[in-house]
C-alpha cells in the first residue's frame, strides 16, 4: 500500500512507509531531522539516537538535497511540524543520488531559475502555484459542464490568418501554409450551431516580441460561444464564470494561497455583479489620469491599472470602437461607431482577463467587414456558410489561464503561472 504525506492524519500511531525526495536537512548531535516532500506535501521525518535504527542514525550525513529516499517511521502529531503531523523514523534508505543539486535555499535570480524551470519546479512556491492553477482549470471545466456546455475542441492548425498575420506563427502543412492558431472562437462558432452551448480549452500562440510581465508566446484559453446570447447575456455568463473560479479557489486551495502571501480579502469580495462601462466612460476615468490617451484607441496596461483601481471587483469595459475589433464583431445598431464587444478588467491592476463581445450574423455586414479588414475572402467562405444556413446571433468570450492565476495568487509575472513558460527569446527547458 502507498502512503502519502497528505493522507497521514489517518496514520497517527501507525508505521508507515513514505517515498519521496530530501527537501531540507538539519540536525543536531541527538535529533537529526529530514524534510521530506513527495509532490502532496511536507513531512519532517525524526532520526533520534536509541530510537531510529543506529544504521540510519550513523548514515544520516550521507542524505543530499533532492536525493530520492524511502523511510519507514511511526506517524505521530506535532504542530510544528509542516502538516501538523511528522514521523519517528525507524530507518530509511537512498533510493538515488542527487549531487550539487543547483537550486539551494538562497536566493538566486530570474534568469538562473527560468534555466533550471525543470528543478525549480520543486520549490514550495511553485508547487503551491501549480497547485492553485490545477484547481483553476477543473473549476473551469465543471463550471460549464455544470451547466450543459459540450467540450468541442478547436484545431491548433488553422488554415487562414484571420486577423492578419503579424502575431501568427506560420509553419509549413505539406504542401500548404498554415498557422498555429491564436484563438478556436470560429470554430467554436461553428459547433455552437451544432450544440447550442459549447467551450474549447486549449494552447493558443501569439507571436509577440514583448517581455512584458503580462504576456507569453504560448498559453492557455477558454473559450465558450453560446447561441442566441446577446453582449448582455455574455457579461453575465462571465462574471458568473469568474465569481465560481474565484471563491472555489479560496475555498479549496485556501492553504496554498496564503503559502504564497496572498491577501485573500482582496478576493472574497468578487461576487457577481461586477460594474460596467461604457468605452466613453472608461475613457473620461482614464483622461483625468491619462491626459495623453488618444480616444478611440485601445486601452494600454496603464490605463486599465488606472479602471482596475477604482473598483474593489472586476470591471466591464463594453462598446469598444469598432475601428479597433476584429472584422466578426458585430457593430451596435444603435451606435454603429462602437462595437458590441466587452473586456473584463480584474482587480489590483492585473488588467484583462476576458475579451469576447457578439458576433456578427448578417451574412452582407460580414463580407463587408473582411474586405474592409483587407482579408481573402475565399479564405473564410466556411465560416459565411454559418450566415448563409440557417444564422443566428451568438456571442462568447476567451479566458486566458495564466493572466488569472497570476491574478489570484498576486504573482508579479506570467512566467511563475505555467509549468514550462515559453516567453519571447526564451524556449528553453
Amino acid at each position: 500500500m502507498r502512503y502519502y504525506i497528505e493522507d497521514l492524519k489517518n496514520y497517527v500511531g501507525q508505521t508507515v512507509e513514505l517515498k519521496g525526495w530530501a527537501f531540507n536537512l538539519r540536525g543536531s548531535k541527538n535529533f537529526k531531522f529530514l524534510i521530506l516532500r513527495d509532490g502532496t506535501g511536507l513531512c519532517q521525518c525524526v532520526v533520534a539516537e536509541g530510537e531510529s535504527e543506529k544504521e540510519s542514525f550513523d548514515n544520516f550525513s550521507q542524505l543530499t538535497q533532492e536525493c530520492t529516499v524511502r523511510v519507514v517511521g511511526t506517524v505521530r502529531e506535532e504542530s510544528r511540524s509542516p502538516g501538523g503531523y511528522e514521523l519517528l523514523v525507524k530507518n530509511f534508505e537512498i533510493l538515488a543520488p542527487s549531487v550539487d543539486y543547483p537550486i539551494t535555499h538562497k536566493e538566486h535570480g530570474p534568469d538562473f531559475l527560468m534555466n533550471h524551470r525543470h528543478l525549480w519546479l520543486r520549490g514550495k512556491r511553485q508547487h503551491a502555484i501549480l497547485r492553485v492553477r490545477s484547481e483553476i482549470i477543473s473549476a473551469i471545466r465543471d463550471f460549464f459542464d455544470g451547466r450543459g456546455f459540450v467540450c468541442t475542441d478547436a484545431p491548433i492548425f488553422t488554415p487562414s490568418a484571420c486577423e492578419g498575420t503579424s502575431t501568427l506563427f506560420q509553419t509549413q502543412y505539406f504542401d500548404e501554409k498554415a498557422y498555429l492558431s491564436q484563438s478556436g472562437q470560429l470554430y467554436m462558432e461553428a459547433t455552437a450551431a451544432a450544440q447550442g452551448k459549447v467551450y474549447c480549452f486549449g494552447p493558443t500562440f501569439r507571436a509577440e516580441k514583448s517581455k512584458t510581465r503580462r504576456h507569453l508566446i504560448e498559453f492557455w484559453m477558454v473559450e465558450p460561444e453560446v447561441a442566441f446570447n446577446d453582449l448582455y447575456d455574455n457579461m453575465e455568463l462571465a462574471e458568473q464564470f469568474v465569481e465560481y473560479i474565484v471563491q472555489r479557489t479560496i475555498k479549496n486551495k485556501r492553504t496554498e494561497l496564503e503559502a504564497l502571501g496572498r491577501d485573500l480579502s482582496k478576493l472574497e469580495p468578487i461576487k457577481t455583479p461586477f460594474p460596467r462601462l461604457h468605452y466613453k466612460e472608461a475613457v473620461d476615468i482614464i483622461l483625468k489620469e491619462n491626459a495623453n490617451f488618444i480616444v478611440g484607441d485601445d486601452f494600454g496596461a496603464p490605463d486599465e491599472a488606472i479602471l482596475c483601481t477604482k473598483f474593489e471587483k472586476p470591471v466591464f469595459v463594453h462598446h469598444f470602437p469598432s475601428a479597433i475589433k476584429a472584422f466578426y464583431m458585430k457593430h451596435d445598431e444603435k451606435e454603429p461607431e462602437y462595437s458590441m464587444s466587452c473586456d473584463l478588467l480584474a482587480t489590483e491592476g492585473y488588467g484583462e482577463i476576458i475579451g469576447g463581445g457578439q458576433r456578427e450574423e448578417s451574412l452582407k455586414a460580414l463580407e463587408k467587414r473582411i474586405l474592409e479588414h483587407k482579408l481573402k475572402i475565399e479564405d473564410f467562405q466556411w465560416y459565411l456558410d454559418l450566415r448563409r444556413y440557417g444564422s443566428f446571433p451568438h456571442s462568447g468570450f476567451g479566458l486566458g489561464i495564466e493572466r488569472t492565476v497570476a491574478w489570484i495568487c498576486g504573482l508579479q509575472h506570467v512566467r511563475e503561472t505555467i509549468p514550462f513558460p515559453r516567453l519571447y527569446g526564451r524556449s528553453y527547458p
